[in-house]
């Protein structure tokens, strides 16, 4: 055609859609889950767009344009308002970019037929890409707790409930419930007990292990080490409704973890451990080497913690710790996660001053 396409001003309005939606989820994928591939399959996307849009018959389509003639943009609704999290605002690009390349792929079909199998490829295409940023995005905000006290029965000078009283009490903003010895379905009235304690002073509970029992329980996630599921598999069982942490100990299973969907990661063990004593110290130089990969992906130090070595954890980048002995089996927990919480918040302010300076 040597004129003007009749329909340019749709088509310009429909390029401009899905190359928006597009940009949304390559930055998603580029800076949330810092997953290189899916990112460079995104950007391919729109560069094929602006190639098709060059093809398009007739003058360049944006020479239509007239946003102050369109009837439209005075239009919209409250959904288009707000987001719950981040993976409402992928689903909202995915939709974004698919409907308007379904435009343009029906609009190629009366303009230039040849054009719509191609447009049809890259909307096919765009489903996939948009369901793999959306599944590993998180449903509710990442949390980066400060400490995370482990609830072991055996390892507490009090009693379980006492010690998970007082660790609330002095700052916890999150409890693990670490027990491998109890049934599941002592294990789900335990850590309901610990949610009806925790949630309503905003700390969360965690249950090792055990996604049935978290899932049961509606506690507000699951940790799992390297012996347990992975995190794909409590993704495929759980969906979104937990936080998903995971253990890590070089960067294959950093990438692995924040690849299948993990909320946040425990490194370790720093320092030897009751908890673990079979298991050698790693280490801060662990905790050094793996940070880069972490990325904003929130993280837990664990392993030996206790309140004269925060400072070095802090110091080699630490933004959290999980504690166990330390805090359990103290004479006063409440004191002692106290301490540990001041200790925290004392080296973070060193480290602050020290990057200032």
């Amino acid at each position: 055609m040597g004129g003007m396409s009749t329909s340019a001003r749709m088509a310009d309005a429909a390029f401009n859609r899905a190359r928006e939606g597009l940009r949304v989820l390559e930055d998603l994928a580029r800076f949330i889950l810092d997953d290189a591939e899916i990112a460079a399959h995104l950007k391919q996307s729109r560069h094929q767009l602006t190639g098709i849009a060059a093809q398009w018959p007739g003058p360049p389509v944006e020479t239509a344009r007239d946003t102050q003639g369109d009837v439209g943009t005075s239009i919209s609704t409250s959904s288009e308002e707000a987001r719950q999290d981040l993976q409402a605002i992928a689903a909202a690009a995915g939709h974004r970019a698919t409907e308007a390349v379904r435009t343009l792929e029906e609009l190629a079909k009366l303009e230039s037929p040849p054009l719509a199998s191609d447009l049809q490829s890259i909307r096919y295409g765009l489903y996939d890409l948009t369901a793999s940023v959306q599944q590993r995005l998180p449903a509710r905000p990442w949390p980066q707790w400060k400490l995370c006290v482990l609830l072991t029965e055996s390892l507490c000078r009090h009693g379980w409930m006492q010690v998970a009283e007082a660790a609330i009490a002095g700052g916890a903003d999150c409890l693990q419930l670490r027990e491998k010895s109890l049934s599941t379905s002592e294990l789900v009235a335990r850590a309901t007990h610990l949610i009806e304690l925790a949630r309503p002073r905003g700390t969360a509970v965690v249950v090792n292990d055990r996604v049935d029992v978290a899932l049961a329980a509606d506690a507000d996630g699951v940790h799992v080490g390297q012996e347990d599921l992975s995190v794909a598999q409590v993704r495929a069982m759980a969906g979104d409704r937990l936080l998903v942490g995971a253990t890590v100990r070089s960067i294959n299973d950093v990438q692995e973890v924040r690849r299948d969907g993990a909320t946040y990661c425990g490194i370790g063990p720093m320092y030897s451990s009751a908890t673990k004593p079979d298991l050698a110290a790693a280490g801060l130089d662990r905790l050094r080497d793996l940070l880069p990969a972490v990325g904003s992906l929130p993280h837990l130090a664990i392993g030996g913690i206790e309140q004269a070595n925060v400072s070095d954890v802090v110091s080699a980048g630490g933004r959290g710790i999980a504690v166990c002995g330390a805090i359990c089996g103290s004479e006063d927990p409440k004191a002692a996660t106290q301490a540990m919480v001041e200790a925290m918040d004392r080296a973070n302010s060193m480290e602050q001053v020290v990057q200032d300076a």
